[in-house]
């Protein structure tokens, strides 16, 4: 995990990292790890108001305050810069949507907001997202 500056962090790391996901125990460690050696290593971590949404959902449907204010504390206490979905980044997520065929639009929109953000990794767990050329798409399993 060499050569990048700038990463940014999918919805599906955060739900892993939080509630420590019991349908995969080890994606908590592999998510702990990648984030402390980019923190330590001074990376700049970017996500999107769209990751705000995506994760808050269960938490607010289930009253899980303490996900709520543990992942609000991560994103502070890590220096995320949450980017907001403007028109470049809208019509990128379009260019993105009409190239690769199946992409959800808010997957198009996070891949975008991390391009337009100069970003050059981008965590997920979605296998799909791979295919995206622009900007070096790795999934959990991927990690060590």
């Amino acid at each position: 995990m060499t050569g990048y500056k700038k990463v940014f962090i999918d919805t599906a790391p955060f739900i892993y990292f939080i509630e420590k996901n019991e349908d995969n125990p080890e994606y908590f460690g592999k998510v702990k790890n990648f984030l402390m050696e980019c923190y330590d290593k001074r990376k700049s971590f970017f996500t999107s108001v769209i990751t705000i949404e995506e994760y808050l959902v269960a938490p607010y449907k289930k009253g899980e305050c303490c996900y709520i204010e543990t992942f609000k504390k991560l994103l502070k206490t890590l220096g995320f810069n949450v980017m907001n979905i403007n028109k470049e980044i809208a019509e990128k997520a379009a260019m993105i949507r009409a190239e690769y065929k199946g992409f959800k639009a808010m997957d198009a929109l996070q891949l975008a907001t991390a391009y337009v953000t100069g970003c050059d990794l981008f965590l997920t767990n979605d296998k799909q997202l791979k295919q995206f050329r622009e900007i070096r798409c790795i999934i959990l399993d991927e990690l060590e």
